[in-house]
């Protein structure tokens, strides 16, 4: 028992850390006014591999081993555990989920940036096509506050790209 205590009291302290992690991933994020959607898929590739090396840890096998422990001991922290576990499991999804979703508007964020405000406009319907697609497929990413974080983007970028052509011009 006095093993289990203690083993109790490690993953406890693991506990509190992960509540922690997940409380920040929560968190609005702040941003810049004019940020364009490239900082979109950068967030979500960043949180992609907190929330995998995150997942990766707690697969490892010093982990396994003491939760098999408490496990036989019946511990009454493993239930905290396992709701823990899956929330993570949950936030990892989603991130790689808005990773794959975004990589395919990719390749719009850099005709954005660099076309003129005529050729912007030859690409704005296949880009909506494919927002539109993203918001009817994603099971993560067709909530609103994702929609409006990612057009509030990319209408940026094209304010940002004809301010820049108007200054060269």
């Amino acid at each position: 028992t006095e093993v289990t205590e203690k083993l109790e009291e490690v993953v406890m302290i693991w506990i509190k850390q992960i509540r922690q992690i997940l409380v920040e991933s929560e968190q609005i994020r702040r941003e810049v006014d004019d940020t364009g959607p490239s900082a979109e898929l950068e967030y979500w590739k960043t949180r992609m591999s907190s929330f995998n090396s995150l997942l990766d840890e707690i697969k490892s096998s010093k982990v396994k081993k003491i939760i098999s422990i408490l496990q036989v001991a019946r511990s009454k922290t493993l239930k905290q555990w396992k709701e823990l576990d899956g929330k993570i499991t949950i936030a990892a999804n989603e991130a790689k989920d808005n990773v794959k979703y975004l990589y395919i508007l990719d390749k719009y964020f850099g005709l954005l940036a660099k076309a003129s405000p005529v050729t912007m406009m030859e690409h704005v319907p296949s880009l909506m096509n494919t927002v539109y697609m993203i918001y009817c497929t994603s099971p993560h990413y067709n909530a609103s506050e994702h929609m409006t974080s990612l057009l509030l983007k990319i209408t940026n970028q094209m304010i940002n790209t004809c301010k820049t052509y108007l200054c060269e011009g």
